[in-house]
C-alpha cells in the first residue's frame, strides 16, 4: 500500500517541492512531480536555478527517451506516464490517477491559500476513506 504524507503549511509550494526533490535526489530516490503545465514550467526553471552548488537533475515527460529513462526526477501532468514508481509529489488539487502504483505519495499544502487547503482536505478524506494511513508534517512547526 502506498505511504502517504501531507506536508502542511508550505509558505511556497514550489520552493518546498524543490527542497523535497533535492533531498530525495541526495537519497538516490526517484521522484515524479505532477502539476499543471504552467506550474511545471515554473518548477523546471526553479530546479535548474536552486543554487550555485546544487544540480537537481530532472526532465519532463515528453523529453528525449534517454533523458526520461536516466532522470531521477520527472515532471509531468500525468504521473501514470512515468516509467518509475518510487515517489510521487502531487501539486494538483485532485487525487492523482494511478497514485497507488507509487511506493510513496507526498501532498504539499499551502499555508495561506484557502482554496488549496480545502482541496487538500478533500484529498485527505479520500485517502482515509480508502484505508490509507496518513502522515502529517507541519512545516511551520519544523521551522520554529
Amino acid at each position: 500500500m502506498t505511504d502517504i504524507a501531507f506536508h502542511f503549511n508550505a509558505q511556497d509550494k514550489l520552493e518546498h517541492a524543490c527542497r523535497v526533490a533535492r533531498k530525495l535526489l541526495r537519497q538516490d530516490r526517484r521522484l515524479v512531480i505532477q502539476a499543471s503545465a504552467p506550474v511545471l514550467e515554473t518548477l523546471d526553471a526553479m530546479l535548474w536555478n536552486m543554487s550555485a552548488h546544487d544540480f537537481v537533475a530532472h526532465c519532463q515527460i515528453g523529453d528525449a527517451a534517454e533523458c526520461v529513462d536516466a532522470s531521477p526526477i520527472l515532471l509531468t501532468q500525468d504521473a501514470q506516464l512515468a516509467s518509475h514508481h518510487d515517489v510521487l509529489l502531487n501539486l494538483e488539487d485532485e487525487v492523482p490517477d494511478g497514485f497507488g502504483r507509487f511506493a510513496r505519495l507526498i501532498e504539499v499544502v499551502s499555508a495561506t491559500d484557502e482554496t488549496d487547503r480545502t482541496a487538500a482536505r478533500r484529498r485527505w478524506k479520500h485517502y482515509l476513506q480508502r484505508g490509507y494511513t496518513l502522515e502529517r508534517h507541519d512545516l511551520v512547526a519544523r521551522s520554529a
